[in-house]
């Protein structure tokens, strides 16, 4: 399993104490350390769909000129805009070894234990 995000990020702080009080491995990829393969965020952009992906309610967002946040339309300018300012993806993404996850919604995340798609 492999969870993407920001090292300093307090949701992407709760979704990997969760894990690890879960006993899950995983390894962590910090987009500010790390970057981001455009790539990999295409094929969550592709699954999750772009505006579940970029996260509009975050700072970073907020803070983006009128004209980036309108230019915003479609998936290929989403995944332009992402890429710039990894802090507009959501996080976490999850990248489980049968499912992945966009987001961290604790009940959510153990009822997907219970199924066996988050593991």
């Amino acid at each position: 399993m492999k969870v993407y995000g920001i090292k300093n990020c307090d949701t992407v702080k709760k979704a990997r104490k969760f894990l690890e009080e879960a006993g899950i491995d995983y390894t962590f990829h910090d987009y500010k350390k790390d970057g981001v393969n455009a790539d990999k965020l295409a094929d969550f952009v592709a699954e999750f769909g772009w505006d579940n992906v970029l996260n509009k309610r975050g700072t970073t967002w907020r803070r983006l000129d009128e004209a980036t946040q309108e230019s915003v339309v479609d998936a290929d300018s989403a995944l332009d805009v992402m890429i710039e300012h990894p802090s507009a993806i959501k996080r976490p993404i999850v990248e489980g070894e049968t499912k992945n996850f966009v987001g961290f919604d604790a009940v959510a995340w153990e009822m997907a234990m219970e199924l066996g798609e988050l593991k």
